[in-house]
């Protein structure tokens, strides 16, 4: 070969060796970064990837908890994810930190990752020190049922912590709605990896409820003044009196029992604390002492106890405790 055309040869390969050696230099220090590499399993949280997020090496599965938050539908959306700080801790090992914007809320994640040895034998390989798999333990008070991100999870023991896997970062969007029962939305936020987050929703009878029950107990109470007796069978009112009664007696109530919903003694029941109200009372009376006739005309107080518990079919059930 001609010593010109070889010294071409020479030069074109010179740089293609040095473009190589460039663009494995930027690559190193991009996509087989230690930040390009937590991008690429935020990225894969991002899309809902979640076998991708979970085969990334350093991703360890915990022995406790259960899968159902991750289920794709069940993640908030990530966005904006950016890279805040890189720094070389030495040995191989660096921290990341990442800022983004999760279900709408503003977070930052520090991830440990460390050099675990090359790809192709040019491209540097990194795994997490801590997984970023977390643990989100989600106490329900007073029920079960709850929606996380819109998604229903399957009962739980009421009172009794429950932990769910869950991808670092995630933030679960947690409430409980049904006809007679309602909770406040909490939204914790797991941002660290290898971290316990504990959560609780506190499930309250809800304004249906407290109307249904407070129509049902005021129609049972209409219904104890039609007995023409002192002591009406069953019911909260009642009186005695010692002079002997001319006519049948008559109630009515002046003012009934204002009805509150509280959690009961067990789990499921639901309890009417004592409340009070007020009943009246006609009856002629004639005096056993001097045979005077004369009208007992008078407000009777009484308080109200009662239980309440679901049917079958989910209306609720009352029970006095008198």
């Amino acid at each position: 070969m001609p010593p010109r055309i070889l010294a071409r040869w020479l030069m074109l390969a010179g740089v293609l060796l040095l473009a190589f050696f460039g663009t494995v230099t930027t690559l190193n220090l991009t996509l087989y970064s230690a930040s390009g590499f937590v991008s690429s399993y935020l990225s894969a949280v991002a899309r809902h990837d979640v076998d991708g997020a979970r085969r990334m090496p350093g991703v360890t599965v915990s022995p406790t908890g259960t899968d159902e938050l991750l289920a794709p539908a069940a993640l908030s959306s990530l966005t904006d994810i950016r890279l805040v700080k890189d720094t070389d801790d030495g040995g191989g090992r660096h921290t990341v930190l990442y800022g983004y914007t999760i279900g709408g809320a503003e977070g930052t994640s520090s991830f440990v990752v460390e050099h675990s040895g090359g790809r192709l034998g040019v491209f540097s390989a990194w795994r997490f020190v801590q997984s970023p798999q977390s643990l989100l333990s989600v106490t329900v008070k007073h029920g079960s049922g709850v929606l996380a991100n819109g998604v229903a999870l399957p009962p739980v023991a009421a009172d009794v912590a429950h932990a769910y896997r869950v991808l670092t970062p995630s933030r679960v969007v947690l409430t409980h709605t049904s006809t007679y029962l309602g909770s406040v939305r909490v939204s914790p936020l797991v941002d660290q990896p290898a971290s316990v987050t504990d959560a609780s929703v506190d499930i309250q009878a809800n304004t249906v409820f407290v109307r249904e029950v407070q129509k049902q107990l005021d129609k049972f109470l209409a219904a104890c003044t039609t007995q023409k007796v002192l002591l009406p069978t069953g019911c909260p009112m009642g009186t005695q009196i010692t002079d002997r009664l001319q006519d049948a007696p008559t109630w009515s109530i002046v003012s009934y029992p204002i009805v509150t919903i509280v959690p009961g003694a067990s789990p499921g029941s639901w309890q009417i604390p004592e409340t009070g109200g007020l009943a009246h009372l006609r009856v002629k009376v004639r005096s056993i002492f001097d045979g005077s006739l004369s009208t007992f005309d008078d407000d009777v107080p009484f308080t109200v106890r009662y239980v309440i518990t679901f049917a079958g079919d989910g209306s609720p059930v009352i029970t006095a405790q008198y």
